[in-house]
């Protein structure tokens, strides 16, 4: 596996040589992306990736956590627990496209009269669009690890607490939940993994906007779906090789994430 790694990073370091040589370091900090003039930097990029996908995370970890607690500890047997987890499942098979279909019909119209309420300008499509979308994508398979881990706590632990006069809930939030912290943690990073890496709904639903914003009403583009947008139409060495190199620098976030993600759930497991 790490030998697959390896070759991955440097048939796509080889592939965006042009680029490297022609953008050199601004292509991290500069915000202007025109293939007219050869002028190539994804910083827009990379903050619409992070913001798409952290805010995402956020929405995705509030629901899959009480989803987590409700399947793995209230509802472990019986049918509503086979019908919760064959609904989690279902969700996790859905195809990408029928998920940027469902963006396009209820979420883009749900986001417009959030727009029109506060005053922004009603596009519909959208950051909080596009991350709305990933956090129901992401949400069955941060949902199922977690229930998975809820279900591994010991039971001699949370009857004990239960004889000390604990309640149910206190017993889930100071016995359970910190039991199974790293594991739940665990899937939130691979989630997150999945969230940085999504193509094609969250392009349907972004806005696919070149210009660097911080508004999540607004719309934006991602590094993937920038990639899918114009790497059929790339022309020219340093127009392909800033793709590629935009390619390369999104491998890069997710070794990054990846391992910073398992350094903190070594440690959490480790306490």
């Amino acid at each position: 596996m790490s030998v697959l790694l390896i070759a991955i990073f440097f048939s796509l370091l080889i592939s965006s040589r042009p680029a490297l040589v022609a953008n050199g370091f601004r292509f991290l900090t500069g915000s202007k992306w025109d293939p007219v003039t050869d002028t190539f930097q994804s910083l827009p990029f990379v903050i619409g990736t992070l913001l798409t996908s952290l805010v995402a995370l956020v929405i995705a970890t509030v629901l899959s956590l009480a989803l987590a607690i409700l399947m793995g500890e209230y509802f472990r047997t019986g049918p509503f627990a086979s019908i919760m987890r064959t609904a989690v499942e279902l969700l996790a098979g859905i195809p990408s496209v029928v998920y940027g279909f469902i963006g396009l019909f209820f979420f883009v119209p749900a986001v417009r009269l959030l727009q029109e309420a506060v005053g922004a300008p009603p596009y519909g499509v959208g950051i909080l669009t596009s991350s709305l979308l990933l956090a129901f994508m992401i949400l069955p398979y941060s949902a199922s690890i977690g229930r998975e881990m809820v279900t591994l706590v010991p039971s001699d632990l949370k009857e004990a607490a239960l004889s000390l006069g604990a309640t149910p809930s206190e017993t889930v939030w100071k016995v359970t939940l910190p039991y199974a912290r790293s594991g739940i943690l665990g899937g939130v990073l691979l989630s997150l993994g999945r969230a940085l890496g999504e193509t094609m709904a969250v392009t349907m639903v972004i806005g696919n906007s070149n210009t660097l914003t911080f508004d999540i009403l607004g719309p934006g583009n991602t590094m993937a779906s920038l990639i899918a947008n114009e790497f059929s139409e790339a022309s020219g060495n340093v127009y392909l090789g800033s793709l590629i190199e935009i390619a390369l620098l999104l491998f890069a976030i997710s070794t990054v994430i990846n391992i910073a993600g398992k350094i903190v759930v070594n440690r959490m497991a480790a306490v």
